[in-house]
């Protein structure tokens, strides 16, 4: 703070310091904190840097202590300091960490010395303090630095030692002598490679001597005499320390790696052990990413045979399921397994001697690797030899594979893989083969179960649906029903068309979310509902009111159910609608254009709200398209573009399409899938009220 600050100076207790320009210069530019305190120990004078340490303006400290300006820690300090300066009359030096306005700690080095008049009375306490972090800090680094080093030499058990520039040993390596058992003098005549291995000596000594003289890192590896285990392999790194351009010395160190070669030696002898069992397990992989995709038996059949081919080198694959009831096998391939004698078509008794029938009989997998390996297990289950030895000189086949096929312990079927050639099966080939039979095994009862289902679903689902639509003068209907494919679990999609008692015809397309049974069953009683319901109060709106209630009693809560109805009447054309959670209708012009309902599309069914109904009427000459939303929406197409193409793909139709129905819903399915996987059952139905002809 100069002098000429517009602030009060107090009163400086016959202390004279502020006219020197020097002093003044020193206080403003210096990196150091300044201080001045009188005997009493108040602020006198203080610079720049010692407030912004301080955190406190000049004019605040200027004729206070320290207890009244500073930190508890810090005015205690200063204090004691200026007491000990004033009492013994000699300088004082402290250390202190003060937080700076940043929020970080800084260290400082404080000296506090007495200042004397000419007539040597103490004029004043004199602080000096010099910001130390950085040095503290590099200190602390350096400090860490060589922990580390030393932890990470302890941690590597490396053995180091020191040479001179020219490689002359002139250091004790206490670590390597311990370990080669060489005394000092021995070690320090002929150093370290006294130990190396008289086979790989003079190699060593050679790359060791074109480093020295390259002044390039020396890396190698040698066996090194121990003291109580023979040779042990090394590995040494050794670099050159280089000051002002000359190497001073050479620090080496040496990593014991005996471990690690013996563990490479041993890897070398099981590679291909490992080998063969990682290709084993990642065929396993690949057979049981294959089974899991196979939902049909015909699909589970493909993949096994398709295994037994790749994975197995197998000639021929068979799969046969187990009739219990008649105690046969019916084999799903036939062209697996050659002639069989004793068998008749494709049926194997479970009597008969055979590959498989041993394998379902016994629950046990069955190894034949040759010819007379397999007569002898035939042989010793009961089999025929004369038969035996006919099939035998017949057959192109010399190894066998039978493997059971088993649920819970229930014998589902068998697997057979022959060889035209013999076969080496071993120990590890049978745990490979047992873990695939087991996985068949899962994958043809799912299979069952899912066909089963999907059979039952497909005939509830088609049973509910109307047989013909009815035929209405005024009025043509047309309906598509798609199932999404043969192979995926039906849903509840479902259309439905009927005659009121008033003469109007009701028209409605429902989706019940979900697949198989359940959303078969759902979709039944949804549509059983609304037809009661639309013949006894037919406006849409109470119908869908009538449904929220049906639905809160006998549906789940976690059931989506939505669709759209319309009640139209012949001739005109006019008609209400309303939507519950349903995509809207189109209405197709004859001229080809294509309109969607503005309509609210409310919410799905046993939501609770106030159902709508708005009027929609389909002029002469124009069609109404009710769909399920798998006619515009799957994986790749989201309902907005949906929507939109829709639309964009009926101005595409030709004239003829356009004022037919039936013609005008086949274009439609045919072009707004072309280009899509169909992942879901697509429904359509259309109203079509004809032009008014002349006669009429």
């Amino acid at each position: 703070m100069s002098a000429e600050t517009s602030v009060p100076r107090p009163r400086e207790s016959g202390v004279d310091i502020s006219d020197s320009g020097l002093f003044k210069g020193l206080m403003s530019e210096a990196e150091f904190a300044f201080a001045f305190f009188d005997p009493e120990g108040r602020f006198v004078r203080a610079n720049e840097v010692f407030s912004d340490v301080v955190g406190v303006p000049e004019e605040r400290l200027l004729g206070r202590t320290p207890a009244e300006t500073l930190t508890a820690d810090l005015s205690q300090l200063v204090t004691h300091a200026i007491q000990d300066v004033t009492e013994s009359d000699c300088p004082v030096t402290e250390r202190a960490r003060v937080r700076s306005t940043e929020g970080d700690t800084r260290h400082w080095a404080l000296s506090f010395s007495p200042v004397h008049d000419e007539q040597g009375q103490l004029q004043a306490v004199a602080l000096v303090g010099a910001d130390m972090t950085e040095s503290r800090q590099t200190e602390e680094d350096l400090r860490r630095s060589e922990e580390r080093y030393r932890s990470l030499v302890e941690a590597q058990s490396q053995l180091v030692w020191i040479t001179s520039p020219t490689g002359a040993v002139v250091e004790d390596a206490p670590q390597w002598r311990a370990i080669t058992g060489q005394g000092l003098e021995e070690y320090l005549a002929h150093g370290w490679l006294e130990a190396v291995h008289p086979d790989e000596r003079r190699h060593t000594e050679e790359v060791w001597k074109e480093a020295l003289r390259g002044r390039t890192m020396f890396e190698w590896n040698y066996r090194v005499r121990t003291r109580a285990s023979g040779f042990r392999h090394f590995e040494v790194r050794a670099v050159p320390i280089i000051r002002h351009g000359r190497v001073v010395e050479w620090v080496g160190a040496n990593t014991d790696v005996t471990p690690q070669r013996e563990a490479e030696e041993m890897r070398g002898r099981l590679t291909d052990q490992l080998g063969a069992a990682a290709l084993r397990t990642a065929r396993l992989q690949g057979a049981t990413a294959m089974l899991a995709e196979a939902l049909t038996v015909e699909q589970v059949v493909q993949v096994i045979i398709d295994v037994g081919r790749t994975a197995l080198a197998a000639d021929r694959s068979a799969v046969a399921l187990l009739d219990l009831d008649r105690a046969v096998l019916k084999l799903v391939n036939g062209g697996g397994v050659p002639e069989v004698p004793g068998a008749t078509g494709e049926e194997i008794p479970l009597s008969h001697s055979s590959v498989l029938t041993m394998a379902v009989n016994s629950r046990r997998p069955v190894f034949a690797e040759s010819p007379e390996s397999l007569k002898a297990q035939l042989l010793d289950a009961g089999g025929d030899e004369e038969v035996l030895n006919g099939f035998l000189a017949t057959s192109d086949e010399r190894a066998w594979v039978g493997l059971p096929l088993l649920a819970a312990g229930r014998a589902l079927g068998a697997l057979r893989f022959s060889f035209t050639r013999p076969q080496k099966i071993s120990q590890e080939d049978g745990v490979f083969l047992e873990a695939l039979a087991g996985q068949c095994a899962l994958a043809v009862e799912w299979a069952t179960l899912f066909e089963r289902e999907h059979k039952t679903a497909e005939t509830l689902q088609r049973s509910l649906l109307p047989d013909r639509l009815p035929v209405v003068k005024g009025l043509e209907l047309a309906q598509r029903f798609r199932s999404g494919s043969r192979h995926v679990q039906v849903g509840g999609d479902w259309y439905d068309a009927f005659v009121l008692q008033d003469g109007r015809v009701a028209a409605v397309v429902g989706d019940v979310m979900g697949k198989g049974v359940k959303a078969a069953a759902g979709m039944g009683r949804i549509r059983n509902a609304m037809r009661a319901l639309a013949l006894t109060n037919p406006p849409p709106a109470a119908v869908l009111g009538g449904l929220d209630r049906v639905f809160d009693a006998t549906e789940e809560e976690e059931q989506v159910t939505t669709l759209a109805y319309m009640v139209v009447e012949p001739g005109t054309g006019e008609g209400t609608l309303a939507l519950a959670g349903h995509p809207p209708p189109v209405l197709v012009s004859p001229q080809g254009t294509a309109v969607l309902c503005d309509a609210e599309p409310g919410t799905p069914l046993g939501w609770p709200t106030t159902r709508k109904q708005f009027r929609f009427v389909v002029p002469p000459g124009h069609t109404a398209v009710l769909y399920s939303d798998g006619l515009v929406e799957n994986r790749k197409r989201g309902l907005d573009a949906g929507l939109s193409e829709i639309c964009s793909v009926v101005t595409e139709a030709p004239p003829e399409v356009v004022t037919s129905p039936h013609m005008l819903l086949d274009f439609l399915v045919d072009r707004m899938l072309a280009g899509y996987e169909q992942d879901d059952d697509v429904t359509a139905l259309a109203i079509h009220v004809p032009a008014a002809t002349k006669s009429d």
